[in-house]
């Protein structure tokens, strides 16, 4: 790209350099990780003051688009994920259709019994048997969430299932079971013990709990989700319409 400004525009120079840098920081090199220019840099290659290039850093850091760091320079800020409420999937799904890499940091199967708070969404008692699976799930560089789900018996899940692929396709292509409505409480809470060794975050660290209640065609309960995701690396975004 031109790195160059229009001395003679009746556009505020600060404006310009904003303008550029917002440019700039979509560059894949720079989304990568790579430190932008200093303020002496750019003002010398602009043939501007340091005041007017610190001007249009200073507006993008407020945006959240870039992060100064004293001897480590300005690099462009980590885009959180995010999660919208009026179309959900399953985590798989709404990873892909955000073009985010995802990684299995953990998955774990067990035969358990239920909860009281299980049982009682699924209807039945807590001598019967239930499916438990936990996952740890994040970009390649990091875990952001653990996941706890347990499944109504009566799905008929073995599991010897490939829990790899997307949940909510796997229930339907292998078990006939539509997946159809979900219902979910968010809260927040400090991170004990467990959860930070599984999100390596320090004890007390904010995170997003978040319940998902989920139902088939017919309104039965099919799974019971939790969810524990870093507060600092995920956004969940509610869109209603009237």
């Amino acid at each position: 790209m031109k790195f160059t400004i229009d001395h003679k525009s009746p556009v505020p120079l600060h404006a310009q350099v904003e303008e550029l840098l917002r440019e700039l920081i979509e560059q894949d090199e720079y989304q990568k990780g790579k430190v932008l220019p200093s303020e002496v840099e750019i003002s010398n290659r602009l043939a501007i003051s340091r005041s007017t290039v610190r001007q249009a850093i200073k507006k993008l850091v407020f945006e959240g688009l870039l992060i100064r760091k004293k001897k480590a320079g300005t690099k462009v800020a980590p885009k959180p994920v995010s999660s919208k409420s009026n179309n959900w999937l399953s985590f798989s799904q709404e990873m892909k259709l955000r073009g985010i890499p995802i990684k299995n940091f953990e998955l774990h199967l067990s035969w358990v019994k239920p909860l009281d708070d299980v049982a009682r969404f699924f209807e039945i008692s807590n001598d019967k048997n239930v499916l438990k699976m936990e996952r740890v799930r994040g970009k390649p560089d990091e875990p952001f969430v653990y996941f706890v789900s347990y499944f109504h018996p009566r799905i008929g899940l073995t599991g010897e299932e490939d829990f790899k692929l997307p949940l909510y396709e796997m229930l339907e292509q292998e078990h006939s079971i539509i997946a159809s409505l979900s219902k979910e409480e968010i809260s927040a809470t400090a991170s004990d013990e467990f959860i930070s060794k599984k999100l390596e975050i320090k004890k007390g660290t904010p995170v997003l709990f978040r319940k998902r209640f989920v139902f088939d065609q017919g309104e039965r309960s099919i799974e019971y989700n939790l969810g524990y995701y870093k507060s600092d690396s995920f956004i969940y975004s509610v869109e209603s319409s009237r």
